[in-house]
């Protein structure tokens, strides 16, 4: 279906600023007020496609902006294949939406793979791509790596018991390479206990994010991602994602009261 792209209007702010509010990654070029004010001087215009807002500039020259919404909740192969006429030139794009495209990109191009929603049929797969997962790590090495899995087997093993729990897994010629497990938090947040990949494909951590999102949690307007358990590596990679908040915590010892 081609996109009807229309004149930035006031009447609509309001809409706007709704979607814009589920960007992982808010540039200032998109707020409302800056698109509005400079539309007639570069000649904006924009589409309504769902959860997405498409862009369009035409002066000096025709470019799309990136498109506006949760990006990770998108199909992205699936939209571009309803909308070949976006698939041209982007400008002003975020970092994180680049980067996570580019490496989703070629995911899809360099592999045929599928997306289950996890069940319990599913966890003897998990938990043996779990043990090959901590052999190419070297979990032993590390008191953190081999707490998580101890964990790990733990709510795997007990999947059927606990309530909320649901995940997602990433199949490829009818092998597990990732997984993900979560449980809702609110009603509104969406609590990402565990996420492992085989890091042998490369956009895996981001195939497996966003097809989770998209297929099995797209309602979910926050995503908790944990703590980084003051592993390094692990806190590169959350803070890869441009989280919009941290919940600070704190040790808190009472003195007691004299008399």
């Amino acid at each position: 279906m081609t996109l009807s792209f229309e004149p930035i209007s006031l009447e609509r702010q309001e809409d706007y600023l709704e979607i814009l509010s589920h960007c992982p990654q808010i540039a200032s070029d998109y707020s409302f007020l800056n698109l509005w004010a400079w539309s007639p001087e570069y000649e904006l215009s924009w589409a309504w496609d769902g959860d997405l807002i498409w862009i369009r500039q035409n002066q000096p020259e025709t470019f799309l902006w990136a498109p506006v919404g949760d990006w990770n909740a998108v199909d992205w192969p699936g939209r571009f294949h309803d909308h070949p006429e976006v698939q041209s030139v982007f400008t002003r794009v975020p970092e994180m939406l680049a980067a996570q495209k580019n490496l989703l990109n070629q995911f899809n191009r360099n592999y045929s793979s599928s997306y289950l929603p996890f069940g319990a049929d599913m966890v003897k797969q998990a938990m043996a791509m779990q043990t090959d997962w901590c052999t190419w790590r070297d979990c032993e090495s590390s008191d953190i790596l081999s707490s998580e899995n101890r964990a790990i087997s733990r709510v795997l093993t007990e999947w059927r018991k606990l309530a909320g729990l649901f995940g997602g897994a990433l199949m490829i010629d009818g092998s597990m390479v990732a997984y993900t497990l979560a449980e809702a938090l609110t009603r509104d947040m969406l609590v990402i206990h565990f996420e492992k990949g085989d890091t042998q494909y490369k956009g895996i951590y981001q195939a497996i994010n966003q097809q989770f999102l998209a297929n099995s949690a797209s309602h979910y307007t926050i995503v908790n991602r944990e703590q980084d358990l003051n592993d390094e590596g692990l806190r590169k990679a959350k803070l890869s994602y441009h989280p919009t908040d941290y919940l600070q915590k704190y040790r808190v010892t009472f003195a007691g009261t004299s008399t």
